[in-house]
This record gives structure tokens, sequence and C-alpha cells, in this order.
């Protein structure tokens, strides 16, 4: 019962975390963008509130789907 629910979540998660990543704006493609090559940004990273919140919920629910990952392996 408790596989069969934690699966259920797994797959929500999924569904989210690809929204999430899409939801990215993909204006800094490439190897300059990897350096922060013109992206205007300060050292700290920049951009507006909400792209870093954005950010943030990608981040949050990346760590929900690993932990989710793990707690489904141990158990089996």
């Amino acid at each position: 019962m408790l596989e069969t629910i934690l699966s259920v979540v797994q797959v929500i998660i999924s569904i989210v975390l690809i929204f999430l990543v899409l939801m990215h704006s993909g204006k800094d493609a490439g190897l300059s963008g990897a350096f922060g090559v013109g992206s205007g940004q300060g050292s700290l990273g920049g951009g507006s509130l909400v792209e870093r919140n954005l950010n943030r919920w990608t981040v949050g629910f990346a760590i929900l789907f690993a932990l989710n990952t793990i707690v489904l392996l141990k158990i089996n």
C-alpha cells in the first residue's frame, strides 16, 4: 500500500518537475550561458524575483524527487 502511494507521488513530482524545467527561459543557451557571459547578472546570480523563485521551486522539487526515489528503493 505504501509503495503504491509513493509511486503515485513520484509520478506527480515528476510531472511538476518537468513543468518547472520547461518554464525556465532559454536565453542563456550554449557555453557562454554556462559561464554567465553577457547575461547581465551580478556575481550572485541576479535575475528577477520570479526567476529566483522558479529556481528555488525547481531545486525543491528535484530534492523531493531524489528523496522519494531513495525511499522507494529502500522499501523494495
